[in-house]
């Protein structure tokens, strides 16, 4: 993880007070995995704050290297980079698998529903722990993008430039559908929730293999996916659902999948607020939105809306054939887009 700057790696911060959840259940204490990067300003004010996906980890250095790093975006000699793990993730959060004080034992299925405003509630808690006084940029894709529009909305005095990508301001009934398929298929598999050794493995490899139909794009699987030769069975696009399943599996926890995709789906910006363009209005940060041409998941028509109802964003599209992945793969593109955004002060 150390590559040619400071990074004091992966911490855990233990919250010993009950938090309140938006479901008005509540958790006795919460643990939030963080990872920073670079050194915090006399000022407590040149930090980025990257809030990451579904399935991604507090190292955003791991996941998002095209953007992070030494003479990138966003480099730790400039800026002190903070990263934090969603409550849900088994990534180093409050979790499924973590004990109930209650029972004594993991909660499990019992685990409350956690959503983004709860996922944002515990990084204004981090911020405070951090003694950070404002935020220079607050970036996420996909659900990182979802606490992005919600964080900003709840403290919009605390960020100058907050960038939202490849995400939306109330999730869609389309992709609930696919993260509702998903759960089906966790749910399906009769070992999911139990005390079983490899509890819901099956279950969570068929649910990856639903969602990569949402990640990705029909020209992504034509160009990488395509058999050389006529053949009757084991086709290359067969092998590749199963191997992205497999590959998630090995690194992941299907209690926490689960809650997760609940906490995506809980997306609306405009709860409580009088709808979302009353709660977009709220934002006074310096926006830039991005889409990717090709998601079919969290499609630019999205993008567009939050562009529209924040004062004064600006919006740009980047052209990729990986569909939604492509905040995730397409560093060239999104380094001059944001770079460009940066220094239009």
């Amino acid at each position: 993880m150390i590559n040619n700057y400071k990074t004091i790696g992966i911490k855990i911060f233990k919250h010993k007070e009950p938090f309140l959840l938006e479901c008005e259940a509540s958790l006795t204490e919460l643990e939030i995995a963080y990872c920073t990067y670079g050194k915090l300003n006399s000022a407590k004010d040149n930090v980025v704050w990257v809030c990451h996906a579904l399935t991604a980890n507090a190292d955003a250095k791991d996941w998002w290297d095209g953007l992070i790093g030494e003479g990138k975006i966003f480099d730790p000699k400039k800026y002190f980079i903070v990263c934090a793990n969603m409550l849900g993730s088994c990534y180093g959060a409050t979790t499924p698998k973590s004990i109930n004080p209650d029972s004594g034992k993991p909660y499990g299925r019992d685990f409350p529903l956690i959503t983004i405003k709860d996922i944002v509630g515990s990084h204004k808690i981090l911020r405070k722990q951090l003694n950070i006084k404002g935020i220079e940029v607050l970036i996420g894709g996909s659900m990182g993008g979802q606490q992005v529009l919600e964080w900003a909305i709840q403290e919009p005095k605390l960020f100058k430039k907050i960038i939202p990508i490849a995400t939306n301001a109330k999730h869609s009934p389309w992709a609930i559908a696919f993260n509702e398929s998903q759960r089906m298929a966790l749910e399906a598999d009769p070992t999911f929730g139990t005390d079983a050794p490899n509890a819901g493995h099956k279950g969570l490899e068929a649910a990856r293999s639903i969602a990569m139909l949402s990640y990705r794009h029909y020209v992504t699987y034509d160009k990488s996916q395509q058999d050389t030769l006529s053949k009757l069975e084991d086709y290359r696009a067969s092998s590749y659902q199963k191997y992205q399943g497999i590959k998630l599996r090995k690194r992941f926890e299907p209690l926490a999948y689960y809650s997760l995709s609940k906490g995506m789906d809980s997306q609306d910006v405009g709860r409580g607020r009088g709808g979302i363009k009353k709660a977009l209005k709220k934002i006074k940060a310096k926006t830039l939105v991005i889409s990717i041409n090709t998601d079919v998941l969290f499609p630019p028509l999205e993008q567009k809306l939050i562009a529209k109802h924040i004062k004064n964003a600006k919006y740009k599209i980047v052209k990729s054939n990986y569909g939604h992945d492509g905040f995730l793969i397409e560093y060239e593109q999104l380094g001059k887009i944001i770079g460009k955004f940066l220094k239009a002060d």
